[in-house]
Parts: C-alpha cells; sequence; structure tokens
C-alpha cells in the first residue's frame, strides 16, 4: 500500500531468527553464545542502547564495535544527512572523476593538517590497510613489512599478514616479507628495520592487544627510525581516530605525522559503510603509470560520502573533544576508586580519552567481565590477545549521568567476577 511503513524489525520472532542465524549464517557464533549464556539478539538501538530483538533486555553499548557507533546508534544528524543524500546520489563509479569524493578527501587532508593529501577510499579497514601496504611497497620497491606482535589490522590478505598469528595460523603459512616485534620494544624495531623495509605499520593504541598505551616516545622513536632508513610509517587509527582518545586523531598525543593513516569503523558514522587510505603527496606517484591499478567498486560510495562529511564535521568540533576529555576525567576519577574498592581483582584503567580497557589481574577475568558485564546492562568484550583486559569504548556522546551510571555497573561487575574466581 502507498505511504504504508515498512518494518524490518521483528519479521521474526527471536527463536526464529537464532534458528535462521545458526543454519545459514553462522553455526559457530549460535553455539558459543548459547554455551555462554548470553542470550541476545540485536533487535532496536538508539543513541548508547540497543535492545534485545524480543524487547526483553536493554544494554549499554560499551563496545561500540569498536568504534562503529562512536557518535552512537541511528544519530539523528546522521540519518538525516543520509536520506537527503538518497534524493540525489547512488553508489557512483569508481573509474569515474567524483564530486563527492573529491569534496570528501579535500576535508581529510585540511583535518590531518594538510600533511596527508591524497586519499583513496574503501569499504573496511581490511580493505584500507591492504592499499597502504600496497602503497609502501610500490613506492619504495622493498617488501618487508614490520608490525606488532598481538596486533589486528583486518582479515583482508595482507591486512591479515600484518596482524596475529592467531588470525592467520588456520588458513595456512604466512605470507613473506612479514615480521613482527613486541609492542613498545623500540630496541627491536631499531634492530629489524632495514634496506629491505618498506614500512612499519602500528595501531597507535592496538585494542585488540588489550588497549595498550604507547610507552614514552616510542612512536616518536619509530617515526625516527622510518625517517633515517627511507621506511614508510603507517598508523591505523580505524579505533583510535575521530575523537576517541579526546583528540581528532590518536597520534596527536604523541606528536608525529604518519606516512600513511588508515580510517575506518567510526568514519561511518554506524550508517554507511566507508574507510580510507590517507598519505603524503609523493607517494601518490604510484598510480601515475596506471590510475586505475586499484579501485573498489564500493569504495568512497558517493552516497556515503556526505555522512563522513558530517562525522568530521562533528568529530573535530573543540567542544565534542572537550566533552570526550571532560568523560575521560570522570572515568578516571571512578576508576582509582574502584580500584581501591577492588584492589584484588582490579589492576587500573589503561585509557587514552575514552579508549579504555579494564585491566584485572588474569586471563579469567576478561571473559568472566564481559558475561557479568551482560548480566548487568552493559557491553564490553574482553581483548582476544590479552584477556585480562576488557575492552571499554563508550559512545563519545555518553553525558555525566551515564558515565556514572556505567560506573556503578562496572561496579557490581567487579564483585560478581570476584566470586567467581
Amino acid at each position: 500500500m502507498a505511504g504504508s511503513k515498512q518494518n524490518y524489525l521483528g519479521t521474526h520472532d527471536k527463536a526464529e531468527t537464532i534458528d535462521l542465524f545458526a543454519k545459514h549464517v553462522s553455526s559457530g557464533k549460535v553455539s558459543f553464545y548459547k554455551s555462554t549464556g548470553i542470550d541476545f539478539a540485536l533487535g532496536k538501538r538508539e543513541g548508547p542502547f540497543i535492545w534485545d530483538l524480543a524487547g526483553e533486555k536493554r544494554i549499554i553499548d560499551c563496545h561500540c564495535n569498536g568504534g562503529v557507533f562512536n557518535l552512537g546508534h541511528r544519530n539523528p544528524e546522521i540519518i538525516d544527512v543520509l536520506s537527503k543524500s538518497l534524493q540525489e546520489l547512488d553508489i557512483g563509479n569508481h573509474h569515474l572523476i567524483s564530486e563527492q569524493r573529491g569534496v570528501l578527501a579535500n576535508e581529510l587532508a585540511r583535518l590531518t593538517g594538510g600533511h596527508l593529501t591524497y586519499t583513496v577510499f574503501g569499504v573496511g579497514g581490511g580493505e584500507a590497510v591492504d592499499l597502504a601496504i600496497k602503497v609502501a611497497r610500490g613506492f619504495t620497491r622493498r617488501e618487508k613489512i614490520i608490525s606488532a606482535k598481538g596486533g589486528y589490522h583486518g582479515h583482508t590478505g595482507l591486512a591479515l599478514a600484518a596482524g596475529d598469528e592467531k588470525y592467520r595460523a588456520p588458513f595456512g603459512p604466512i605470507m613473506p616479507g612479514f615480521q613482527q616485534i613486541p609492542f613498545n620494544d623500540i630496541q627491536k624495531l631499531d634492530q629489524i628495520v632495514d634496506n629491505e623495509t618498506a614500512a612499519v605499520i602500528f595501531e597507535t593504541i592496538p585494542a585488540t592487544y588489550g588497549v595498550t598505551i604507547p610507552e614514552n616516545d616510542f612512536l616518536a622513536q619509530a617515526r625516527s627510525i622510518c625517517d633515517q632508513r627511507g621506511v614508510l610509517l603507517i598508523i591505523d587509527e580505524i579505533q583510535t581516530g575521530l575523537g576517541r582518545t579526546g583528540k581528532l586523531w590518536g597520534y596527536e598525543h604523541f606528536n608525529i605525522i604518519p606516512d600513511i593513516l588508515v580510517l575506518g569503523k567510526g568514519l561511518s558514522g554506524g550508517i554507511y559503510p566507508i574507510s580510507a587510505t590517507c598519505f603524503k603527496e609523493q607517494y601518490e606517484t604510484v598510480f601515475h603509470p596506471d590510475p586505475f591499478i586499484h579501485v573498489s567498486t564500493f569504495g568512497g560510495a558517493e552516497v556515503g560520502c556526505p555522512v563522513a562529511l558530517k562525522v568530521l564535521e562533528i568529530s573535530s568540533n573543540p567542544e565534542f573533544l572537550a566533552h570526550i576529555q571532560k568523560i575521560g576525567k570522570l572515568f578516571s576519577v571512578g576508576f582509582k576508586e574502584l580500584k581501591e574498592k577492588h584492589p584484588d581483582i582490579l589492576v587500573g584503567l589503561r585509557q587514552v580519552g575514552l579508549m579504555m580497557g579494564i585491566e584485572m589481574v588474569n586471563e579469567q577475568c576478561g571473559p568472566l567481565f564481559t558475561k557479568a558485564a551482560y548480566d548487568n546492562g552493559f557491553l564490553a568484550v574482553y581483548a582476544n590477545n590479552d584477556p585480562r583486559v576488557a575492552q571499554f569504548l563508550p559512545p563519545l556522546i555518553i553525558d555525566k549521568a551515564l558515565a556514572e551510571e556505567i560506573l556503578e555497573r562496572v561496579d557490581q561487575v567487579l564483585d560478581t567476577v570476584k566470586t567467581v574466581l
């Protein structure tokens, strides 16, 4: 019927949804969640909250899918932009010159201080990392790529090779040319970077490795080593970018400028998938012999570019960044009090802005914390490569009252974990 509203949520009940998912998407995930007692199928979502499909349980999203929902779920400003974009635009054609991609790339160049003047767009972070490595190899004509043990850069080809062995091993031997060092080990980095090295790639703050904060001037020294040896420094800000750390870019905390910056997740506004590989002007020469040597059919889809522009507008606003810093200080104070109350279980909070990891005493704690958090009404997923740590990434839009409520819930969760250990 003309004008009737289409409903997408609730066309199947929860049991039917779980059955469909098990039969046709992932039986393993369904088995895992049933075994852990996390009986949740995603239904309504709004702001910092998500609801179970049955409508019986609401939880605060303190995971945000690694930063996808920095601006909350279904942010009305983002939805409004996409709605208007749909009146004029579609995917576009990656072979043709695009006004929308040009405007978005120009804004990224401006917001990176004019240092990273070119951008190639993709759909997801893995694709963006793949392209960063291709650019580094193509420009330097070298092969070796150095990354951090325990890091994570995606599940696609080159990105997978740069990541932790856990994700590579089931699919065969490591691709040649990739080596890893411990994060924060500048001496090892100095030893291993040589005239065969194309690039060093690090996450500013490795989330999957337990939200590990770089020590002292580790990244600055890494920058210096790369400069001395003609090696490109790739910084992966798929999770730390766009205000998560209280600055627009996480690398700003460490007084460096990367050669290549990788963005994703939050650039989508949680609404339209897009990623970006931003790089210095000289590296664009890689594409001069054949400007069609790298294409992405859906990368930088024109209909999604205005969404990303709106994300950048919101995320770069000084008042927005000041709000993140204010809420971050509230959590910092709150966790100091929680540590005094739970010294036998809580080691402390790893934190830069609202990029946070809750460090506990042993590897049992992370999984126990995740389950107890779910039971207590919020989502916080433990770090896969350091299960002592629960990743703690609430939406950047939360207010003081909700932050205080989350701290109360964390207190209850730590009590529960202690009783189980």
